[in-house]
């Protein structure tokens, strides 16, 4: 599986690319999921969350597919948004 990528135009005309990331860390994944750091966690230590991956000895993040998808299963909501 590639990494999905989109051409954006700079300003000055030249053409850039994006590249959607593979992993993100705790920090990206809170932002990602519009939860806190600890509200991750707190999902993580009940199980209710996907398996993190080790990226190298002493780190660890997330595949954003596997996040997407979790995000995906998440059951409906009646309640109002927060304000």
């Amino acid at each position: 599986m590639g990494r999905s990528a989109t051409n954006i135009e700079h300003p000055t005309g030249r053409q850039i690319m994006s590249v959607k990331p593979i992993f993100l860390d705790i920090q990206g994944v809170a932002e990602a999921l519009a939860l806190s750091e600890s509200s991750v966690r707190t999902l993580i230590n009940h199980g209710d969350f996907p398996k993190s991956r080790l990226l190298t000895g002493r780190r660890v993040a997330w595949l954003v597919r596997e996040l997407e998808e979790w995000a995906e299963a998440r059951p409906i909501s009646n309640l109002p948004p927060v304000e």
